[in-house]
């Protein structure tokens, strides 16, 4: 580009010095010669990029060639006319050819906004106006400036035609609305700075026809041009076909467009008008009366005025329509749930805040049961997609006046806050819509859920808050009577069957006695099959609340996960069986392992190494007799990083076991990732009473994988002989169930399990049973 402008100014200045040496009396001819073979040049150039491109690039090269050809044309004819008539008189008609150029770039430029979009989005043909309105009123305004301070004597205009002053004067007029509109374009549209250049160069060709046009209108009167001042003529066309061969590069990005543009758009047409009206201000007031032309270019100028403010008022009319339709989006994204659509927990608790006091409200508290394993055996992308249906289901179940929520993961909410009496039935239809199975993609699947409803009554002072840990504490209720179903919260602020569990475990967990508020630890026997021998234990924690009463483990372990405290219960357990290991050592009458469960999303995550550590060297446990049990209830997040804390824990000799193998997350993967010692088989894969064959088959499966990678197998759910003797028959070592003995106190262990005789034969079903 810098090579292609330095030959063009060459060329121009060539020509120029050549016009100098052929004398006054050759230089309309000279001139009228080198601006046809530059304006044709142009056109040809313009014409012949535009065959090489597409699209917008294509049509304004055609136009601009098309305005080219007609103005080299136009000088064609002056050519003739020096030759045969070199004396002749300027005529208005003569000039006829040369207007086709302006309108031809005009249109060109109107293209411009097309490809140069501004922040705001608005038509193009309501770019184009308003790009041609302040276009006017911007050259209109600096025209009446020069027009004030022009000295008159500097215009040789003596006996000219008044039709050919008017012709004359139009080339500088155009060309500065042309010029003004590209400043325009350059300085409020983006683009990139590629695609800006040939606009760049279009520019400053028409400030070369324009200061060429001026001079021409100045010195009507004398003749033709010198050289040098007629030089524009040749610079300007010589700048467009530049223009025209310039490439804007593949990769150019347009440019972001800032406020600051903006601020330029809506200011930067008013800025000459203003001085404008100071100007005319200080002329009025020195006493010197506004000639004919100032008062036409000072009407327009209002006029002009007036008509950018209309589309002003229109532009900022659409901005407060955007700005509302934004602010409602943002409100409804604040509010709702991005993937329902169902409102959200603030949503969800403003409303209820809203509606209590005023009149009986029901809540209906909704937990989807097993959720996990949709996400887990079909992915989050199906998982999501059964949400929605559910979402569905409820919105089908609840009354245009009940508001549905999703509170967050697999917890929806449905208030009820002008027909409290209906929630009952609303609930029974929830169950019964969420009993229909779902199919996605092909399968089948089933989602239940348990609800917990909870009712205000008349006059009772209730927050928002302490309803909802009602409802949630209904939910666990229900879920305690088994899953499927839904609970009344029945309970009083003192306690009762629906406490407040989430609040419960909190304080019984924080109070650092966690045994002093009801925690015990349980153990349940692992045998070995070939003799009956108890060779480890399994510490499970057990819950009494002093308000609430027993609390099945699935409850408040659940509750302890989604709350955070799952953690303290695995510590407390922890602690508590490296304590009682020696003492169920000697009761069983030989050393045995203390198996310890473990939530999985504590692996990889600093804590667990210093609690085991803490446990063991308060107790005197030895390393190797620990096994601590992964349990399934989530999924690890960070696999490396529980490898390796695993391999750590390993390392000082502390075994670890993957716990309910064969459901949820513990499946061969986790084999594959994490360095185990022992697999605990899931009662479902032991069930030789169901499908005995089919089971027999995966459990030798599971055996021989486990046997290549020296991993010990324990089978659960051993509650017959029957299903002992299978397992036993298949090579599994050792088992655990209720017929070895369900869980129980340490100080029940010498009389609670009933443990089987001792043999040093494989045992038979008789025998187990014993």
């Amino acid at each position: 580009m810098t090579a292609r402008l330095l030959v063009t100014l060459a060329i121009v200045l060539g020509l120029t010095g050549l016009g100098e040496l052929v004398g006054a009396q050759g230089w309309r001819i000279h001139a009228d010669a080198t601006q046809l073979v530059v304006g044709a040049t142009a056109a040809l150039i313009c014409l012949g990029t535009a065959r090489r491109r597409t699209g917008l690039h294509r049509r304004w090269r055609l136009i601009v060639g098309a305005g080219l050809s007609s103005w080299a044309l136009s000088r064609l004819w002056w050519l003739i006319e020096d030759v045969v008539a070199p004396g002749r008189a300027l005529t208005a008609v003569t000039d006829i050819g040369f207007f086709v150029l302006p309108a031809t770039l005009l249109v060109g430029l109107l293209l411009a906004p097309y490809t140069r979009p501004r922040s705001v989005p608005a038509s193009p043909r309501r770019d184009q106006i308003a790009l041609i309105l302040d276009s006017v009123l911007i050259s209109g305004s600096l025209l009446a400036l020069v027009w004030s301070a022009l000295p008159r004597e500097w215009l040789h205009w003596d006996a000219q035609p008044t039709s050919l002053i008017v012709a004359a004067a139009v080339y500088p007029i155009a060309d500065l609305v042309l010029a003004t509109m590209v400043l325009l374009l350059l300085l409020t549209r983006p683009g990139s700075r590629a695609a800006r250049k040939p606009l760049g160069l279009a520019g400053v060709a028409l400030v070369a026809f324009g200061v060429t046009d001026t001079l021409r209108l100045m010195h009507l009167a004398d003749g033709p041009l010198p050289p040098w001042q007629s030089a524009g003529h040749l610079l300007g066309p010589a700048l467009l076909a530049v223009a025209a061969l310039s490439s804007p590069s593949p990769g150019a990005a347009a440019q972001t467009d800032t406020g600051e543009r903006e601020w330029l758009h809506l200011v930067l047409p008013y800025v000459p008008v203003t001085a404008t009206g100071v100007m005319i201000a200080i002329n009025s007031g020195a006493g010197k009366p506004l000639s004919p032309f100032e008062a036409y270019l000072g009407w327009l100028g209002l006029g002009l005025v007036v008509a950018r403010q209309m589309f002003t008022i229109v532009d900022n009319t659409v901005l407060l329509d955007r700005v509302s339709e934004g602010q409602q989006r943002l409100r409804h994204q604040a509010y709702h749930d991005p993937l329902t659509g169902l409102a959200n927990r603030a949503l969800f608790r403003e409303r209820l805040i809203a509606a209590l006091g005023a009149r009986p409200v029901a809540v209906l508290f909704a937990d989807l049961d097993d959720f996990k394993l949709i996400n887990d055996s079909f992915g989050h992308a199906t998982g999501d997609r059964v949400l929605r249906a559910i979402a569905e289901r409820l919105q089908r179940c609840a009354t245009p006046d009940d508001l549905v929520a999703r509170l967050g993961g697999d917890e929806f909410a449905v208030l009820l806050d002008r027909n409290a009496a209906d929630a009952e039935p609303t609930g029974h239809r929830i169950l019964g819509a969420l009993r229909e199975p779902f199919v996605i993609d092909g399968h089948t699947m089933g989602v239940g859920a348990s609800l917990g409803l909870v009712v205000t009554e008349p006059g009772e002072p209730m927050t928002a808050d302490a309803l909802l840990r009602r409802a949630d504490a209904a939910m666990y209720s229900s879920k305690r009577r088994g899953k499927g179903s839904m609970a009344r919260y029945a309970g009083t602020p003192d306690g009762g069957p629906n406490a407040d569990l989430p609040h419960l475990l909190a304080e019984a967990l924080g109070s650092g006695h966690p045994a002093e508020a009801g925690f015990e630890v349980f153990y349940q026997p692992i045998v070995r099959f070939t003799d009956g021998a108890t060779v480890a234990v399994e510490a499970l924690a057990r819950w009494t609340s002093p308000v609430a009463g027993q609390v099945h483990p699935d409850v408040f372990v659940s509750v302890a996960e989604r709350t955070g405290l799952v953690a303290a219960i695995d510590d407390f357990v922890l602690d508590q069986a490296c304590v009682d290991a020696a003492t169920l050592a000697h009761l069983s009458g030989r050393p045995i392992d203390m198996h310890v469960n473990v939530s999985a999303a504590r692996l990889g995550h600093p804590g667990l190494e210093e609690s085991v550590a803490g446990a063991l060297t308060r107790s005197g446990l030895h390393p190797s007799r620990l096994v601590l049990e992964i349990t399934e209830t989530r999924r690890i997040q960070d696999m490396p990083a529980a490898a390796a804390m695993v391999e750590r824990l390993r390392a000082v000799g502390v075994r670890i076991a993957l716990d309910d193998f064969g459901s949820g997350f513990n499946a061969l993967a986790q084999l594959h990732s994490l360095p185990v010692d022992i697999v605990k088989l899931d009662a479902t894969l032991t069930d030789v009473d169901i499908a005995p064959d089919r089971v027999e088959a995966l459990c030798r499966s599971v055996l021989a994988i486990c046997t290549d990678l020296n991993i010990v197998v324990v089978a659960e759910g051993i509650e017959t002989p029957a299903r002992a003797h299978a397992l036993s028959a298949i090579g599994c070592p050792l088992g655990q169930g209720y017929l070895f003995g369900q869980p129980v106190p340490l100080h029940r262990w010498h009389s609670g399990p009933a443990l089987p005789a001792q043999s040093t034969s494989p045992p038979s079903a008789a025998h187990l049973a014993s």
